[in-house]
């Protein structure tokens, strides 16, 4: 009885082989037969890639040089304009600076995460530690502060790619700092990475103990190294100087810390101050946007993404006649507390020359401005010099030409 049992598993274990070998192996004879490297098939085995027909890329900053003098890549862009849905692709979010000369290469195994200072139990966390406790999984935008359309950009990854969406999983860090015990007279954290040179950042600890995240994996898988692995902190809202990479130590203290981080990113002006590390709200159009070709006249969907730091998106219009007129569109995802909403509206071209933009409203019913409006808020002149100071929410427009070529519309 005992053989036949035996003899009946080995029976069912060899066929599951052979019909895994045969699929496998029609897979690999395909590629083979393709013309395919066996090197090139165990890579998409391994991990997968797309097809050869889709080409999106970042490309970097067209300020900044990347690779830059010293042979450093970041302020890379996310290509927006080929972008569905409200998800970021890993491979395509967008990366700012790295405070050092390399991106850091952490073994998870010996990575630890500190949070001491005016607290009751000052704790040390391995990865271990962390991924035993209970997790969330949110959906949230960054967004660097430098994300501000000029008139020399020619496409929306030019004027607005310096964002990006993503699903990040992690440990809620009130539930740390709970553990540790906050003492009563604290008021900040700070923020530490493990770089050559440390990224830190003052926090409010209101805001640490409201929504902040520390995280371990994005869109699925473990962190990428240039998006903070293995460990990162998610502060939804605030600009991405805030979302410390490679965290590895916070302080909670009694006062506002000048760090590295804070050093340029703060203003004597309160009313600079005060739009300046949350963001938004803020949307653009992504189709048509600038670089892209209408076929003709005819039927279109307007596309585009919005996003608040202060939390959901409540509602986007649409105007196709320069802001004369603003028709409500659909919001085609849900709409995630800081996180990118994609919204559509249908049109129909008529072929002659006009000017799309879009404008959001959050649910605290803060409006995106106009830049004109920007600019008369700040009492500035509107011009091609005109720059709006701390964080840009301003409205993008997109010139379509009666030959269906779309351009910049603050050129």
């Amino acid at each position: 009885m005992a053989s036949k049992s035996f003899n009946r598993r080995g029976f069912l274990k060899n066929s599951v082989a052979l019909a895994g070998l045969g699929a496998g192996g029609r897979e690999v004879a395909k590629g083979q037969a393709q013309g395919m490297p066996s090197k090139k098939v165990d890579e998409l085995i391994a991990y997968g890639d797309r097809s050869r027909f889709v080409t999106s890329v970042r490309i970097p900053v067209a300020e900044r040089h990347s690779p830059d003098e010293f042979g450093l890549t970041f302020h890379v862009l996310t290509p927006l304009q080929d972008s569905f849905g409200i998800i970021t692709p890993s491979s395509l979010f967008y990366t700012a600076t790295h405070r050092g000369a390399y991106v850091p290469d952490i073994d998870p195994r010996e990575h630890r995460l500190m949070i001491h200072g005016m607290v009751d139990r000052p704790l040390i966390f391995t990865m271990e530690d962390l991924k035993r406790l209970p997790y969330v999984s949110r959906v949230h935008f960054i967004e660097c502060l430098g994300n501000r359309a000029r008139p020399t950009h020619k496409t929306v990854q030019e004027t607005h790619g310096l964002t990006s969406c993503a699903e990040w999983t992690g440990v809620p860090l009130p539930l740390l700092l709970k553990e540790a015990g906050v003492q009563n007279s604290a008021s900040w954290i700070v923020a530490e990475g493990a770089e050559e040179i440390k990224g830190d950042s003052s926090i409010p600890l209101a805001k640490a103990l409201d929504d902040c995240v520390v995280c371990y994996a994005m869109n699925g898988e473990p962190l990428r190294p240039q998006q903070g692995f293995p460990l990162r902190l998610m502060v939804p809202g605030f600009e991405g100087i805030y979302q410390i990479k490679y965290l590895r130590r916070i302080k909670v203290v009694d006062r506002y810390y000048m760090t590295y981080d804070d050093y340029g990113h703060i203003n004597p002006d309160p009313k600079v101050a005060a739009l300046t590390h949350q963001i938004g709200p803020k949307s653009v159009i992504t189709y048509p946007s600038g670089g892209q070709q209408l076929s003709g006249p005819g039927f279109y969907e307007i596309s585009g993404l919005a996003w608040s730091g202060a939390g959901a998106i409540r509602g986007v219009e649409v105007s196709t006649d320069g802001g004369r007129s603003w028709k409500s569109a659909d919001l085609r995802s849900p709409a995630h507390p800081m996180a990118h909403t994609r919204f559509g509206l249908n049109w129909k071209w008529d072929g002659k020359e006009c000017e799309l933009m879009s404008r959001c409203t959050d649910e605290l019913g803060t409006v995106q401005p106009t830049r004109a409006e920007a600019a008369k808020y700040w009492n500035k002149p509107l011009d091609e010099n005109f720059r709006v100071p701390g964080a840009d929410n301003s409205v993008q427009p997109w010139k379509i030409a009666s030959d269906g070529s779309v351009h910049n519309g603050l050129a």
